[in-house]
């Protein structure tokens, strides 16, 4: 067994800019057929080109939180390369809550993007990868990677939505992974501290003592790139990692080792 995706094709939402885009372009770079999905047209438009119609990557563009967005991409998937054998959940929002304001929607928004999309595309893909391998009496089916944080084992007050549709993801992580272990469909999630992603940064560009706080709070002292997840995300869809389902793999720099109390999550 090795850590190589080539020649199998992977589906990777919030593909548009910043985690999505980086394990995208990473699986392109090892051989992977890639599907570029993600609500930001534009962004597809710049990073894969108005029309791509050959070689190894394509882009859909919708707003996955509709059922029928998402089974138009499983569509558009399966036309351009008549397989699927890896998803990637990486499609995600950050906002902020207000925890005593009956009128802030931020959970209902939160768990709307972070897990029900997640979930229901994961159901489509797995059925298809399910369907795709009759016949196969062994080896991988399918691997399911959800990219979360560790914002859903610690928190803070203003982002209780936020902890609450992480924390929401990595059970659904776990109980795919039994519900799908019989069907050889591993499940899996990569749980990430401070990323710069392209929020992260419009945020540091006006609070310099943000940056400061995070970076104190990590024993590594620094922000993870986006292309520092991708070799995590590699290893979990590859049959390296063969054995392994129901897992969260923990990518933070060493922040959760510390006293919460001292370490916020951010």
């Amino acid at each position: 067994m090795g850590f190589s995706i080539e020649g199998k094709t992977a589906i990777v939402t919030g593909s548009a800019n910043g985690i999505g885009l980086s394990i995208a372009r990473h699986f392109v770079d090892k051989g992977a057929n890639v599907m570029f999905a993600d609500m930001d047209e534009d962004g597809l438009i710049k990073e894969c080109g108005s029309a791509p119609d050959e070689g190894n990557m394509r882009y859909f563009a919708g707003d996955l939180r509709e059922r029928l967005t998402l089974a138009n991409l499983l569509s558009a998937t399966l036309d351009a390369f008549d397989r699927v054998d890896i998803l990637v959940n990486g499609s995600r929002q950050t906002m902020q809550s207000t925890p005593l304001d009956l009128d802030d929607g931020s959970v209902e928004q939160m768990l709307s993007q972070n897990l029900l999309t997640s979930l229901r595309l994961s159901q489509l893909v797995a059925k298809r990868m399910i369907k795709q391998a009759e016949g196969q009496e062994e080896g991988q089916v399918g691997s399911i990677i959800n990219l979360s944080s560790i914002a859903g084992r610690r928190t803070h007050p203003d982002l209780l939505g936020y902890s609450v549709s992480c924390a929401a993801l990595d059970q659904m992580t776990r109980s795919l992974a039994v519900a799908l272990a019989p069907e050889r469909i591993r499940v899996n999630a990569v749980a990430f501290g401070s990323v710069m992603s392209a929020s992260l940064k419009d945020i540091l560009r006006e609070n310099r003592e943000f940056r400061e706080d995070i970076e104190q709070h990590t024993p590594l002292g620094r922000i993870a790139a986006p292309d520092e997840l991708t070799d995590a995300v590699q290893f979990l869809a590859s049959e390296g990692s063969g054995f392994m389902t129901g897992q969260i793999m923990t990518v933070d720099g060493g922040r959760t080792l510390l006293d919460p109390v001292e370490a916020p999550a951010h």
